[in-house]
């Protein structure tokens, strides 16, 4: 029951401060522009004075769409999960607004717990109204997906970014200052971006979701569970250790 009234509360607060409407519109604005800069891109190059040099594009397809969507909702999922989730703890320690809540009382997991699902709640929302937009502009302009795929797809998308907002949490728990949360998660991402590149771990890395959701998508319907088990255990082992560090500390 805590957790449901703490929950409402910051999704009041997402509401109210307007960071839901910023999420959805900037989700929404690329998924609307993925297919439209896919389409036109070709055309419009062509506008280009170019003097003696012939810029030659193939055909746009429905897999540069796909590919243009998952990288602007990886992109950008990344960095809107870092700058909402960096003060998400932090700010409020700072300011003195956990204690204030803390002595309700509000149990301190039940606090952790609606910061991480009113985040959670947020970029579903937004993402959902991305991937909305983004489907019904790649109909118009392309033809049809399988919309199962889409939904696995975005679906994946939304776990990719999850452990990017798990992690930044923990970060936010451990200090008081938002520019070093969001400055240790940065390092912690190189860290799996380095091991998925030079250790060959990408395969079992947060990363390869999105690849398979574009495998997917293509018809490919190879699965790629480890990748999967590790991304969920990279959201609750986070979020786990907040809870452990956030219950010992003082305000």
């Amino acid at each position: 029951m805590s957790v449901f009234i703490a929950f409402r509360k910051e999704w009041l607060e997402l509401i109210r401060s307007y960071r839901l409407l910023i999420v959805a519109v900037v989700l929404v604005f690329f998924g609307l522009s993925s297919p439209f800069l896919t389409k036109y891109t070709p055309e419009l190059m062509t506008l280009i004075p170019t003097g003696k040099i012939t810029i030659s594009m193939p055909p746009p397809t429905i897999a540069d769409s796909i590919a243009q969507y998952t990288k602007n909702m990886g992109q950008f999922g990344i960095i809107l999960g870092l700058l909402l989730s960096m003060g998400a703890i932090a700010q409020e320690k700072d300011k003195g607004t956990a204690a204030m809540m803390l002595v309700k009382p509000l149990p301190r997991g039940a606090f952790l717990s609606a910061k991480f699902l009113g985040l959670a709640a947020m970029f579903a929302v937004s993402l959902a109204s991305a991937a909305s937009a983004c489907y019904y502009y790649t109909l118009l302009l392309f033809e049809s997906m399988d919309i199962l795929h889409w939904l696995v797809l975005n679906l994946l998308l939304l776990v990719y970014i999850m452990v990017i907002v798990a992690i930044t949490l923990l970060c936010s728990t451990v200090t008081r200052s938002q520019a070093a949360a969001v400055g240790i998660a940065i390092v912690l991402l190189v860290i799996g971006w380095l091991a998925g590149g030079v250790l060959g771990l990408g395969d079992y890395l947060p990363g390869e979701l999105i690849t398979w959701g574009m495998r997917l998508m293509q018809g490919d319907t190879t699965v790629s569970w480890v990748a999967l088990g590790v991304s969920l255990g990279l959201i609750v082992a986070p979020l786990l250790a907040a809870g452990l560090i956030f219950r010992n500390q003082e305000l």
